[in-house]
């Protein structure tokens, strides 16, 4: 029986991850699933970084546009969808590239993860509708308060995974950390992972780069779509929470633009923390033959 191999191809936002992993693909005649907790949702385009419609072409993609907005997802959902995909590629080819930043959903697909019961929606709504008006300080405050676990252990800089963590332990009564397998789950494949890096002189200058870009082609508009639904989880993230404060008049388009690339760089500056901690992963610059020597060595 021939080994099975997800060869997962990951690290900070910006760095170059999509471009390669379809080259990876190509190699391994094999297909991709992305492990990017924004760009499943199909109303969502320009502001997280969707590979482009050639790139689509070229590698079939799985968990891009696959989801609504209005829909629930959440690292138990991914793991299920992710290890149902992998075992239909599995069926023809050896090999299956997995890419992204969202270690969480990485983390499940490769350890597993327990189901966590659904949230209250109430609960939700009036997470976010909270941190809105009264802002990041008073997130931390409300979860050190409410869930200590998390707030000595989680990631406390990051809106997204606070208002996660609130929000399942209101509806549950235990701490989302609660949820993580302490042991991991035998999976049939074995997992190779490779973390791309660069300087953070370059990385900072491709984050300003792709975020002017992103505005030049229309970032502003497609925020600006989505008014009537911005109380929804997928939208409470980097590059459209700082367009809402635009269209709130509450800031001008510059300083929203100048918010958007210093939030980028402290999210990917958080992503390199979760990343680092894990001894798995083999680091690398994005080059493709480096990489591939790299992922052949494993």
């Amino acid at each position: 029986m021939n080994r099975k191999y997800c060869i997962i191809i990951t690290g900070p936002t910006a760095v170059g991850k999509t471009a390669l992993a379809v080259q990876l693909a190509q190699y391994f005649n094999t297909e991709i699933i992305s492990c990017d907790s924004r760009q499943c949702f199909k109303e969502m385009n320009i502001g997280v970084a969707k590979p482009a419609d050639e790139e689509l072409k070229t590698v079939k993609h799985h968990f891009i546009s696959s989801h609504s907005i209005h829909q629930e997802m959440n690292a138990s959902l991914f793991e299920a969808y992710a290890l149902d995909k992998a075992a239909a590629v599995f069926q023809q080819q050896d090999a299956v590239v997995m890419v992204g930043g969202t270690g969480l959903y990485i983390q499940a697909f490769c350890e597993g993860m327990d189901e966590i019961r659904a949230v209250d929606m109430q609960v939700r709504r009036q997470i976010i509708d909270d941190f809105q008006h009264k802002g990041i300080s008073w997130l931390q405050q409300y979860l050190s308060q409410t869930d200590p676990l998390f707030f000595a252990k989680g990631e406390i800089k990051n809106p997204q995974r606070m208002m996660r963590a609130l929000e399942v332990k209101l509806s549950t009564g235990k701490s989302i950390l609660e949820f993580q397998q302490k042991k991991k789950k035998q999976r049939s494949f074995e997992c190779i992972k490779i973390g791309l890096e660069l300087s953070r002189e370059q990385l900072v200058q491709r984050i300003n780069k792709r975020t002017d870009a992103m505005m030049d082609a229309g970032l502003a508009a497609e925020v600006e779509s989505f008014l009537a639904f911005r109380q929804l989880n997928a939208l409470q993230t980097v590059g459209y929470s700082e367009l809402f404060a635009y269209f709130d008049k509450a800031i001008s388009l510059d300083a929203a633009i100048e918010k958007i690339k210093i939030n980028t760089r402290q999210y990917a500056k958080r992503q390199m923390t979760w990343f680092k901690k894990d001894a798995e992963i083999k680091w690398v610059a994005p080059d493709f033959n480096a990489m591939l020597q790299l992922v052949k060595k494993l």
